[in-house]
């Protein structure tokens, strides 16, 4: 049977419900090289031209169509990137109308842009296409779980087995609620060796990690990975701070004895503002407050890296504990990350670190923004070759946003 006449495109356009439900339904079973095919119909459903799905490649620089037969875009430098840079819709006039870049976001999750062609723009219209950004941006976070397909299509080059054992243990980006944000990025991203970071929100709570383990190869990659699983398994069975890097220190301990990393694990209570972190062996955490580093304002007594074993293993971990400011942030990053050399060897330096990110914060780019560009900015000064990995997260405390 075919689908039912649609009603005229206007503006006043009546959608056709049971059309539009049929679309809703197959999207569920729909495999995700179907989505380009799916994303025409429901934009037709809609009384909309086409609709064109891009995602965003592993270093954020280009967006990538899933329809494998166009051409990636770059995130720098076009309005189907601006759209994606700034998480804002951009229209751009067009031969036969108007094309409405959409940017597709899970959360807080920039996943890439959705092309939305139509021969005319009015309200309707617009909302219906911020309607079918929205079901794209769940359908692609729900399918790319069980598709190499979708992780395939937003690589340009072949991943190391060290980067596809961790990647497959690391998060989103960028997580969080209305009280809180986390963002996170990790480079070299087709490459990574020990370097991991790991955030999550329970309820009103945020955890952050941030691991650097010994070494660059497969053993390090194993290393992390476990000291991420046993994080995870304490903190989802209701541990705390001290349990969670106790049952760290314990499973590096007995799976993967001789190896260690440094790490800092922090819980924000974002109800309340109350910081609580652990330093093990990592460069100290900075607090960012007013547009300025407050030195020394998370600096603590050192302690040994986690896993350590026998008479090296220590007691008990200190947890120290501070209240934050709304506007807060809190910056976490691998020594890669500042120890990064030009030609010349002249490092990137902490200073011209944090002075990008405050910078790019009052310029009013978004966290995760800011995070790109500065990524982006250690890989030219070391002409795109890291030689360590480098990890960036910033969490912020804005409890204002209610």
């Amino acid at each position: 049977m075919s689908d039912p006449p649609l009603a005229s495109a206007g503006p006043d356009a009546v959608v056709d419900e049971h059309r539009l439900e049929g679309l809703i339904v197959e999207a569920q079973i729909a495999l995700p090289f179907e989505l380009p095919a799916l994303a025409n119909r429901c934009a037709a459903a809609l009384g909309l031209d086409t609709a064109l799905i891009y995602l965003a490649d592993l270093q954020q620089r280009l967006l990538i169509p899933l329809d494998e037969s166009g051409e990636p875009l770059a995130v720098d430098g076009s309005t189907a990137g601006w759209a994606y840079r700034t998480v804002s819709p951009r229209v751009a006039g067009d031969g036969d109308g108007v094309i409405v870049w959409m940017p597709l976001v899970d959360g807080a999750e920039r996943l890439g842009v959705l092309a939305v062609r139509t021969a005319a723009l009015d309200g309707v219209r617009m909302r219906r296409s911020r309607m079918l950004a929205h079901l794209f941006a769940m359908l692609i976070t729900s399918k790319r779980t069980y598709s190499d397909w979708l992780a395939a299509r937003a690589r340009t080059t072949g991943v190391g087995l060290p980067a596809e054992m961790l990647r497959a243990f690391l998060p989103p980006h960028t997580v969080g609620s209305r009280r809180c944000l986390s963002t996170a990025v990790l480079e070299p991203a087709y490459d990574i060796a020990g370097d991991a970071f790991d955030h999550s929100v329970i309820k009103n709570v945020l955890h952050t990690v941030i691991l650097d383990s010994m070494g660059h190869d497969l053993t390090a990659g194993l290393t992390t990975s476990v000291a991420m699983a046993a994080a995870r398994n304490a903190r989802r069975g209701g541990g705390d701070l001290a349990d969670v890097v106790g049952s760290v220190d314990q499973a590096l301990a007995r799976w993967q004895p001789d190896h260690f990393c440094t790490g800092v694990l922090c819980r924000l209570d974002a109800e309340t503002g109350v910081l609580h972190w652990v330093n093990c062996g990592h460069p100290p955490p900075l607090l960012i407050r007013a547009e300025r580093v407050l030195e020394g304002a998370l600096d603590s007594p050192p302690q040994p890296p986690i896993g350590l074993a026998g008479q090296l293993a220590p007691t008990a971990r200190q947890v120290h504990e501070t209240t934050l400011e709304p506007g807060d942030r809190v910056l976490l990053y691998t020594d890669g990350a500042v120890e990064a050399r030009d030609a010349d060897g002249a490092q990137f330096g902490l200073d011209r670190f944090t002075d990008f990110i405050i910078r790019s914060s009052s310029a009013g780019e978004r966290p995760a923004e800011v995070l790109r560009l500065l990524i982006h900015a250690i890989l030219d000064h070391q002409c795109n070759h890291l030689r360590a990995d480098a990890t960036i997260l910033i969490f912020e405390w804005r409890p204002q946003n209610r």
